[in-house]
């Protein structure tokens, strides 16, 4: 066993607070190499963040697409740039997080507080619905949390 390995958490949960197109994109980063470095992973959206899980748009457009980013630059622009450069877009990344094992929850709190419906979510990524209890008893007490 390496020292990397005998040093790096045995799971990690990721809080996705911020509605910032730029901080979700990274979150699902995070979470994608996580598990593909065989690192079990929660992600918990909760408050703004729960908008990227919403059904699509009327247009057909995914409902992140109305995000902006930290810095006021539209999602969508930001995301067919990273197309443009090879960087793994938001619909690739949470694709992958899904086929990959990635645990997906949602806060309901975050729900109520958005007045966002339950019933609005994707169908197309299996989300938990709890709370906060719930996350904190996925999480492990040897494993890394980090808050986005």
């Amino acid at each position: 066993m390496s020292a990397a390995e005998r040093n790096s958490p045995d799971k990690l949960s990721i809080v996705v607070f911020s509605g910032d197109f730029d901080r979700i994109h990274y979150a699902l980063v995070m979470a994608a190499a996580a598990i593909a470095s065989n690192t079990p992973v929660t992600l918990f959206f909760t408050m703004w963040a729960g908008r990227v899980l919403e059904k699509a748009l009327p247009d057909g457009q995914p409902a992140w697409t109305r995000l902006k980013c930290s810095d006021g630059r539209a999602a969508k622009w930001v995301d067919d740039g990273f197309k443009a450069k090879g960087v793994g877009r938001f619909e690739e990344l949470l694709e992958a997080c899904v086929a990959l094992g990635v645990t997906f929850m949602v806060c309901e709190m975050g729900l109520k507080a958005l007045g966002m419906d339950p019933d609005s979510l994707r169908p197309d990524v299996p989300v938990a619905k709890g709370g906060v209890v719930t996350f904190l008893a996925d999480a492990s007490k040897t494993g890394g949390m980090l808050f986005i």
